[in-house]
């Protein structure tokens, strides 16, 4: 709280004028988040598919921007943003002809491919360069060991010459690749409709 209140130019005091508890904090910063999601009034397309697509560029774009929502996720309560969200989220799928449960679970399926992209997109490790060296070294002469044994014939078979820092050198511009999210967003609304 004296960091936002240092930031803000504002005594501490005053910021609890405002804002009683850091978790009241987090609420109204996680629901000004929601705000970014919501589509604007006129622009939700009427086709299922491609509403949910544009829900979940958007929180895609949303969660980028503030990564730290990723971890405190669970601790934020519902705000009107978020109910506003859920409600264009209901109006997406409104239009299948299957029960609420189902619909709900579409919705659900595509939130956690979103979040998954995310947190996958999330390098694993430190943040400064240096450590981060440190710690794929660490990581790919442990991982190389561990293929050596031959008890991982799968792994050896995908492991390219220069062993696991080459193949993290591959999967992370695979990781990076900017039609990545957009095909498997495909790829998940394509077996929703083929279910339906």
């Amino acid at each position: 709280m004296r960091r936002v209140a240092s930031e803000l130019g504002a005594g501490t005091m005053t910021l609890y004028h405002y804002v009683r508890t850091k978790d009241e904090l987090v609420i109204l910063m996680d629901d000004a988040i929601m705000g970014e999601l919501l589509i604007p009034d006129g622009e939700m397309p009427s086709d299922w598919r491609e509403a949910l697509t544009l829900i979940a560029r958007r929180t895609r774009d949303a969660l980028a921007r503030h990564p730290w929502t990723l971890e405190v996720m669970g601790d934020a309560q519902l705000g009107p943003n978020g109910i506003r969200h859920m409600e264009q989220s209901v109006a997406a799928v409104a239009q299948l002809d299957v029960d609420d449960v189902t619909r709900f679970e579409i919705i659900t399926l595509v939130d956690d491919f979103v979040f998954g992209y995310a947190v996958r997109n999330r390098l694993p490790g430190p943040d400064d360069p240096e450590a981060m060296e440190k710690w794929l070294e660490r990581a790919s002469a442990y991982v190389d060991e561990q293929v050596a044994t031959g008890e991982f014939p799968h792994i050896t078979a995908i492991m390219p010459e220069g062993g696991m820092a080459a193949f993290w050198e591959q999967l992370q511009e695979a990781d990076f690749e900017d039609g990545r999210f957009e095909r498997g967003l495909k790829r998940l609304l394509d077996g929703i409709a083929l279910s339906l």
